[in-house]
């Protein structure tokens, strides 16, 4: 074109000579179509390099076919690896996603649902900055949205749901750990918020008193900033007793486990000689730190594929009725920082601070 004005589809059209409802079945690929005007169609495409205006695109009672999802933290890896899932896996299906961050902010959660609306997207992909009862949740509720809830979740009336078996998995590290010998443990989580960590939290220990009722479990779920985390399990290893110190800590996030990591580092305490360390939510660098790190996978391309298949069966009315609560099961990656070692841990180390 002439100018830098945006070509639209009745541009196309009038090129083609066809109608405009004719280029919006072959821009959606309907089979119906003839092959001539497919390919008059194709070519008036590329001769104005016209793109499909997504808000625009809503002809009559078409479905439009934007997705928007609200996620936590983009720069969490958990949650960066999450949002491209959901991408990938809208995009597949042939719809657009607009994505966006809480900061862990349920006020700016509520504004983001809100901001989903007004740009009147099919459905939303939420990640609840608490749980499904949460402000996000209402909002999608109080605008009659189509949504599928992620993550730090349970079962919902009004919305499907989809989480990693957080329960489950944190029995698993307790049967290794209790099989091992070990009897005194530190649960560390960065957060007290999230639904996911208390889960994981319940898990551990509700398998691990299973097993052996004597079992100690220390607690130490901090909020605030990275300095905040660093004084409380720095308080925490000064305050314990030398004669009866914890032999193995399990970590209730990717946070969590660099916060225990780094204290026990700075302490001169041994992994796994001194304190077995367990983590939840693998990642790389715990595959290539010495010693490499024991930790629970989350299924996180299964978890946004699902959501993804969850949503478009609402959106498409493919699925209707009661909703659902999937868990998806992660996987527990044993590494050198949990080889078991039949001899008591020395607490010699434990509560050094220099």
């Amino acid at each position: 074109m002439a100018d830098n004005k945006r070509a639209t589809i009745h541009d196309v059209a009038r090129i083609a000579q066809v109608s405009a409802a004719t280029v919006s079945k072959v821009m959606r690929g309907v089979a119906t179509v003839k092959p001539d005007n497919v390919m008059r169609v194709n070519d008036a495409i590329a001769q104005l390099d016209y793109r499909m205006d997504p808000l625009a695109s809503g002809l009559r009672n078409e479905q439009r076919r934007i997705i928007g999802a609200v996620v936590p933290d983009l720069e969490s890896p958990f949650f960066g690896a999450l949002a491209t899932g959901l991408e990938s896996a809208a995009e597949d299906a042939g719809y657009t996603m607009i994505i966006a961050s809480s900061c862990e902010d349920e006020k700016r959660e509520a504004d983001l649902i809100a901001r989903m609306n007004d740009w009147r997207v099919a459905g939303t992909v939420l990640v609840p900055v608490r749980s499904e009862r949460g402000p996000g949740a209402e909002q999608l509720r109080a605008l009659d949205m189509q949504a599928v809830l992620v993550d730090r979740v349970s079962a919902n009336d009004r919305f499907d749901t989809i989480a990693a078996d957080n329960f489950a998995a944190a029995a698993s590290v307790a049967d290794l750990l209790i099989e091992q010998g070990h009897r005194s443990f530190l649960l560390h989580g960065a957060t007290r918020v999230s639904r996911a960590v208390r889960t994981r939290q319940e898990g551990f220990i509700t398998r691990a008193q299973a097993l052996d009722p004597d079992v100690r479990v220390d607690t130490l779920m901090s909020d605030g900033g990275l300095d905040e985390h660093r004084k409380a399990i720095s308080s925490y290893f000064d305050k314990m007793d030398a004669k009866d110190p914890i032999t193995a800590v399990f970590s209730l996030s990717q946070h969590s486990t660099l916060i225990v990591l780094g204290e026990m580092r700075r302490r001169g305490i041994r992994i796994p000689d001194d304190v077995t360390l367990v983590g939840f939510d693998d990642a790389e660098w715990m595959r290539i730190t010495w010693p490499s790190i024991t930790a629970v996978a989350q299924p996180v391309a299964q978890i946004a594929r699902r959501a993804i298949a969850m949503l478009l069966a609402r959106v498409e009315g493919d699925k209707d009725g009661l909703r659902v609560q999937h868990l998806e099961p992660c996987k527990l990656w044993l590494r050198k920082s949990s080889e078991h070692r039949p001899a008591l841990r020395s607490p010699s180390r434990l509560n050094r601070n220099d």
